[in-house]
């Protein structure tokens, strides 16, 4: 495990070479990393279908009609998480990740979510990004991450879609000049 990722949660950031469009210029909050593997949640990857289109729950309910999902990752899509900038629900069922950013896995806030307003202080995620044993640490000596400190502010009040670039600004450098090279992942 190299020292950076050890210190989990932080920040992922795609390079630009990153071959799997899973990964296309997305930042990833990553929550766990250990001997077994590594859990990170893609933060800036909206659906192109609204919330109401896709969820059947059971017992159903109304999902709001302008709420839009996460694509939290590749791996079990139909898994889902609430991502909050304050606590909710019950504190059994959700964890801290970094100060002003907590994980939940309650059923019941995930369906309170999916009928309320979207709002800036929540994110509604399906699936999650998964890595492997030593799996992560290839790809971070391939430069295929750059790495940034957990920001609430980032992941809270910055569109899905000006997310990356904020994210690469923050760390110094200017999106459009970062090398090209062999791909990785």
């Amino acid at each position: 495990m190299t020292d950076a990722v050890s210190a989990a949660p932080l920040l992922l950031l795609s390079m630009p070479q990153m071959a799997d469009p899973n990964f296309t210029r997305t930042v990833i909050l990553l929550c766990d990393y250990t001997e077994q593997g590594a859990f990170g949640l893609v933060l800036n990857r909206p659906m192109t279908e609204p919330a109401w289109s896709l969820i059947k729950t059971d017992p159903p309910v109304t999902v709001h009609p302008d709420l839009f999902l996460l694509v939290g990752g590749p791996v079990q899509p139909q898994s889902t998480w609430v991502l909050m900038s304050e606590a909710q629900g019950p504190d059994d069922e959700q964890r801290e990740i970094a100060p002003g950013v907590l994980l939940s896995v309650s059923k019941e806030l995930t369906l309170q979510m999916l009928q309320a307003a979207p709002s800036s202080k929540t994110r509604v995620i399906a699936g999650y990004a998964g890595w492997g044993p030593g799996q992560l640490d290839q790809e971070l000596v391939a430069s295929g991450w750059l790495t940034l400190p957990v920001d609430p502010q980032l992941i809270f009040s910055v569109p899905a879609d000006e997310m990356w670039e904020a994210a690469i600004r923050r760390l110094g450098a200017e999106p459009a000049a970062l090398q090209m090279s062999s791909g990785v992942h």
